[in-house]
């Protein structure tokens, strides 16, 4: 029988301890972070590329954050705005050669109405009203511009009527273009003049200088004569 001293005895019982250990703590300890971390990269891609389908699916988030949402313009119904399909990622997840965006009518529970900001263009007819001069003309513009065309919408905030006011860009050869200010730069508009749902972004001081300058020039609009602006012709018919 050996003779053991008391260090030795402690000694022997450390390394017994450290024996009993799980043999790969740190690399359990890694694991376990990087696990988490996929987890969480993982649920904000999730929330990220979540296709938007109505206004029911913006958060309070995407709208406070300003978070810029991709997609497509299926239909334009009135001169100020538009139906737009989500497409999250973009050709970079399959949209147009891997996945197809729906083009048929029946897409109202798939899309978002969309209100561009800051621009009030000239009513067409609606529930027995006639409709304003040069309103049919907005609407084509808008159209010929947007219709089946990839836009970026910055959602500023839902309407009272479920659209959602926002700013639309779209890409032309010449750049990037503010849809809001191409209206007012050819006079197919005006700046919004209601206090609900008014919306401008950073970009007010610059419709208003788009205006002027249509204005000025006599441009769409602002060549007719007793012109009457679209919010005064909706407090005439809503009186």
């Amino acid at each position: 029988m050996g003779i053991f001293t008391k260090d030795e005895g402690e000694n022997g019982n450390k390394t017994a301890a450290r024996e009993l250990l799980p043999p790969a703590l740190p690399e359990v300890l890694l694991l376990t972070a990087g696990t988490t971390t996929s987890l969480f990269v993982g649920y904000q891609l999730f929330r990220r590329f979540l296709r938007i389908r109505t206004y029911l699916d913006l958060t309070s988030s995407i709208i406070e954050k300003q978070r810029p949402l991709y997609g497509r313009v299926t239909r334009v119904g009135d001169g100020d705005n538009f139906r737009f399909y989500h497409t999250p990622g973009g050709a970079l997840l399959g949209w147009g050669w891997l996945r197809e965006v729906p083009t048929g009518r029946k897409l109202k529970d798939e899309t978002l109405m969309i209100r561009l900001c800051g621009v009030d263009a000239p009513e067409r007819a609606h529930w027995g009203n006639p409709a304003q001069p040069h309103s049919e003309e907005s609407l084509q513009w808008l159209r010929q511009y947007v219709m089946g065309r990839n836009v970026t919408i910055t959602p500023y905030l839902i309407d009272q009527y479920k659209r959602v006011v926002a700013r639309a860009q779209v890409w032309k050869w010449t750049g990037r273009k503010d849809v809001s200010a191409e209206m007012l730069r050819g006079g197919y508009g005006m700046v919004y003049e209601g206090m609900i749902g008014a919306e401008f972004g950073d970009n007010e001081s610059w419709y208003r200088r788009l205006e002027a300058k249509a204005k000025k020039s006599k441009k769409g609009i602002w060549g007719l004569s007793n012109l009457v602006t679209p919010g005064e012709y909706k407090k005439e018919h809503r009186a």
